[in-house]
């Protein structure tokens, strides 16, 4: 059984004021990112809902920046 072995996410507000980028840009690449590029969606009360990223996640986007 294999288990999933990301044990924290960071929401597109705390990456990108840790890449000096804007919001939009990250937004932007993600758009086109899979779950297998470590991108999630996290809901909560009221379905809202923040972009996150898991630290393979944010080093897919360092790349594609």
């Amino acid at each position: 059984m294999q288990l999933n072995k990301v044990h924290s996410v960071e929401t597109i507000d705390r990456v990108a004021a840790e890449l000096g980028e804007s919001v939009d840009l990250l937004h932007e690449l993600a758009i086109n990112m899979e779950t297998e590029d470590g991108v999630i969606w996290v809901y909560g009360l009221d379905d809202e809902a923040v972009l996150a990223f898991s630290p393979f996640g944010i080093e897919s986007l360092r790349e594609l920046i």
